[in-house]
């Protein structure tokens, strides 16, 4: 079944080679990535697992748990967040890429160094509300509503730095977009 869109026919990577300082800043950000994508997965799959667990604990054995619902929250929470510069770096967020082939280079460049510029705004201020909300919990203590009673800590501070990547990585794509465009005429 064709549909016209295909994803893995790209004519260019999402970020065109660079060399200097920059080069050497988004190949750390890629290997970061990468690291965090795997983390990533395993927290999917303990997740999984802890639920799959609770289900049989509580319905086959009748053994209550209070946990484990709180625990795959967290799990869920960092890896939906600490994978968003992952999937940044990858062009998978915003970009509208319908419109991508209708479009000389320029104004394709164009229209991803908009969609960066716009994310990176969006994104440094939840990532500055995230910092604000972990700082709260530190200094006062918080802790959820459950009997488990976790400190909520865990889950801001994946969101702060999951978030903080994700600036990062908008960043460097804006830099090299402003660079790599003064180069197309």
């Amino acid at each position: 079944m064709s549909h016209g869109f295909k994803i893995d026919d790209r004519k260019e990577p999402p970020t065109p080679p660079v060399d200097g300082l920059s080069g050497k800043i988004i190949k750390l950000q890629g290997k970061v990535n990468s690291a965090v994508l795997v983390l990533s997965m395993i927290a999917l799959i303990a997740a999984c697992l802890i639920l799959t667990g609770s289900v049989f604990l509580r319905y086959f054995l009748k053994v209550p748990t209070d946990w484990q619902d709180e625990m795959s929250v967290f799990l869920l929470i960092g890896a939906v967040f600490m994978c968003g510069a992952y999937v940044q770096a990858e062009r998978g967020h915003i970009g509208i890429t319908a419109i991508e082939g209708y479009c000389s280079p320029l104004v394709n460049r164009l229209r991803l160094l908009f969609c960066d510029v716009t994310s990176f705004a969006f994104c440094t201020f939840f990532s500055y509300k995230s910092w604000s909300m972990l700082h709260e919990a530190v200094v006062e203590g918080q802790t959820s509503s459950s009997s488990w009673a976790p400190p909520m800590w865990i889950p801001y501070g994946l969101m702060s730095t999951g978030m903080t990547l994700l600036c990062l990585q908008l960043l460097m794509q804006i830099v090299v977009g402003i660079n790599t465009r003064k180069n197309i005429k």
